[in-house]
C-alpha cells in the first residue's frame, strides 16, 4: 500500500534523502506560490520556472526577449524592485503565452529543494483533486511525500489546510498508509467548515487582508476549480495532464 507522510515546512527536506528511494513530492505553498503557479498555468502561461532568489530570476530572464516572459516575486512577503507581485489575480491579465519567472521567499525554494524527487507535483487547494487523481497511478512502493512550504521556518495554517485537503482527496480515491503527520493534516482539514475564514486567519493572509489583497485570498481559498496537474521537469513546471474528476 502506498504510504503518505508530511512534511510541515521547506527546511525540513533533507535533498539527499529526497534522492534516495521512490519519492513523489507534491509542493503546497498556498499563500501564495503554488497558488500563483497553478493558476497562471491555468490562464495560459506556456511555463513556470521556480527560482532560488532575485538574482537568479533576473539572469534568466536576460535569456528570453522582450514580452517573453513576467519576472514575477517577493521576499518576506515584500515586493521586489523591478518584479511584479506574485499575486494570482493581478498576472493573469498578461501571462496568456508567456513564461513566468518566479521567485518567492518559501514556496519556490521548497520545489527547488525537491527537485531530485522521483517526480514533482505542485499542488494547491485550486487543483489537489486532480493531484489526487494523478496521483493514484504511482506504483505502490512509491511514497507520496507531502510537502508543506511554511513561513520562513515556521509551520503555516494555509499550507497544513491544503494538505489535509490533498489527502482527503486522495482517500476518497481509495486506500493509503498514513504516517501520524499526514493523519494530523486530514483531521485538521476535516474539523473546518470555510477554507477562506481558514486561509483569512492565518499569519499571510492577515497580511494580504491588510494590504486589501482580497481577491486572492478568494482565489487560493477556491477549492477544485481547475482540472491542471502541474509538475515540475528539467526546472520548468508545466502542465502534465488535466484530471475531469472534481472532488470537493
Amino acid at each position: 500500500m502506498t504510504k503518505i507522510h508530511l512534511l510541515m515546512k521547506k527546511e525540513d527536506i533533507q535533498e539527499e534523502k529526497m534522492a534516495e528511494g521512490k519519492k513523489c513530492a507534491v509542493v503546497l505553498d498556498v499563500l501564495l506560490a503554488t497558488t500563483t503557479i497553478v493558476s497562471a498555468l491555468k490562464d495560459g502561461a506556456k511555463e513556470v520556472i521556480p527560482v532560488l532568489n532575485s538574482n537568479e530570476a533576473m539572469e534568466l530572464a536576460k535569456g528570453y526577449q522582450p514580452g517573453e516572459c513576467v519576472l514575477a516575486g517577493e521576499l518576506d512577503a515584500k515586493p521586489i524592485d523591478g518584479f511584479v507581485y506574485p499575486s494570482p489575480t493581478l498576472i493573469r491579465d498578461f501571462i496568456n503565452g508567456k513564461t513566468l519567472i518566479l521567485s518567492t521567499t518559501n514556496g519556490t525554494v521548497a520545489l527547488r529543494k525537491s527537485s531530485s524527487a522521483k517526480k514533482v507535483y505542485i499542488a494547491s487547494l485550486l487543483n489537489n483533486p486532480a493531484v489526487a487523481s494523478a496521483l493514484w497511478n504511482i506504483p505502490e512502493d512509491q511514497t507520496i511525500l507531502v510537502i508543506c512550504s511554511g513561513n520562513s521556518g515556521e509551520t503555516s495554517l494555509e499550507d497544513f489546510f491544503g494538505a489535509g485537503h490533498l489527502i482527503d482527496c486522495l482517500l476518497k480515491n481509495g486506500e493509503y498508509e498514513l504516517t501520524d503527520a499526514a493523519k494530523t493534516a486530514l483531521y485538521f482539514y476535516r474539523g473546518q467548515y470555510d477554507s477562506y475564514e481558514i486561509l483569512l486567519d492565518s499569519y499571510v493572509g492577515r497580511l494580504l487582508n491588510k494590504h486589501n489583497q482580497h481577491a486572492d485570498l478568494k482565489v487560493a481559498a477556491s477549492k477544485g476549480i481547475t482540472p491542471i496537474v502541474p509538475v515540475l521537469r528539467d526546472g520548468k513546471v508545466v502542465i502534465e495532464s488535466s484530471c475531469s474528476t472534481k472532488f470537493i
